[in-house]
């Protein structure tokens, strides 16, 4: 019997009928091969929340100014954003990167710094990146995962802040879908329906100006971001490691979505923590096939989707471990059992 048959069949012999706890199992089963074991344990969870501004911003596609990206991290630091919330709350240890923030955080303590500029260049007039810079975010959202890894953790989240990159995400779902442009744009930070429109116009005449690259690479130097950027390192880091790999929203799903473009593996480490408001987020998941844990029209980012759906892997953990089988409890057991 392979091991994911033997996982199953321990969840199948639960004192519960077959299915009773529904999604619940699945995510026990998931975890499970993860980790390649019957009895799964989560470790020193992390949350970490890449932060970068994106040049595409000047060009009116946000309802929000692009220095919000400089002073939500420095929110995150002091503790008062919505993920520090949750996290302390469902004790997650919370890490924030400047991937490439349009300012210095000279004597900010808690900041991990991994810049790999002032924020990206406006892909209406070029790449967003250089092919070096990539490298740089690739490498080093890789690092950071394995360092957490080397601490002790075993599963990980990843979050993003940055003005202006539901932008750069909605290109990248349209060259690696094929999906209409038109599709994947959302409202991102709540642009009005005139906002929406220029939004929407602005990225199909950066695409008419850049083209549509198949390379997974050669998108990500175009029309990424430096947070996205490294978020698809750590992602890939993470998988190599054999961590479970919590996805956030829209953005994360974009990330893991490259990622799974330069190593395909990766998807099998993924859970798949909530569906967002954002239009393009579910015909995503549709497209990966991923059934979301939770769905609460979320649309904040930041990994808050992953902290609020942690307690479920851990209730998984739990019934999976703790939960009496038939024969333990004296249970006759259901019909079709084997």
């Amino acid at each position: 019997m392979s091991l994911e048959k033997q996982i199953q069949h321990k969840i199948d012999h639960k004192t519960k009928p077959l299915g009773a706890l529904g999604q619940l199992e699945n995510l026990a089963l998931r975890i499970a091969s993860i980790q390649q074991t019957e009895s799964p344990e989560l470790k020193k969870p992390s949350m970490v929340v890449f932060a970068a501004d994106h040049g595409i911003a000047q060009e009116g596609v946000s309802a929000y100014p692009a220095e919000v990206t400089y002073q939500m991290v420095l929110n995150f630091l002091c503790g008062g954003a919505a993920i520090n919330v949750f996290c302390r709350q469902n004790e997650l240890e919370l890490y924030v990167v400047d991937a490439g923030v349009n300012a210095d955080f000279s004597g900010e303590s808690g900041l991990i710094h991994a810049k790999a500029g002032y924020g990206t260049a406006s892909y209406l007039t070029g790449p967003a990146m250089s092919s070096e810079q990539l490298q740089f975010c690739l490498e080093k959202g890789g690092i950071i995962v394995e360092q957490l890894q080397k601490k002790g953790c075993n599963v990980i989240g990843f979050g993003e802040m940055g003005i202006g990159n539901t932008s750069s995400s909605s290109v990248l779902m349209s060259l690696a879908t094929g999906l209409a442009i038109e599709s994947c744009v959302g409202k991102g930070t709540g642009v009005n329906p005139e906002q929406f429109q220029r939004k929407t116009a602005v990225l199909k005449q950066a695409i008419q100006k850049n083209g549509t690259p198949k390379d997974p690479y050669e998108m990500l130097q175009i029309y990424g971001g430096f947070e996205i950027a490294q978020m698809v390192g750590a992602i890939r880091a993470a998988r190599s490691l054999g961590m479970i790999i919590l996805i956030d929203g829209f953005i994360s799903t974009v990330a893991l979505l490259i990622a799974s473009r330069m190593q395909p593996n990766v998807l099998d480490n993924a859970v798949y923590c909530h569906q967002s408001a954002e239009q393009g987020h579910a015909l995503l998941l549709d497209f990966l096939g991923a059934e979301p844990l939770l769905r609460m029209n979320l649309r904040l980012g930041e990994g808050t989707g992953c902290a609020l759906a942690y307690p479920l892997l851990k209730s998984a953990v739990a019934f999976l471990n703790q939960m009496s089988t038939f024969n333990e409890a004296g249970i006759s057991p259901h019909k079709n059992d084997t």
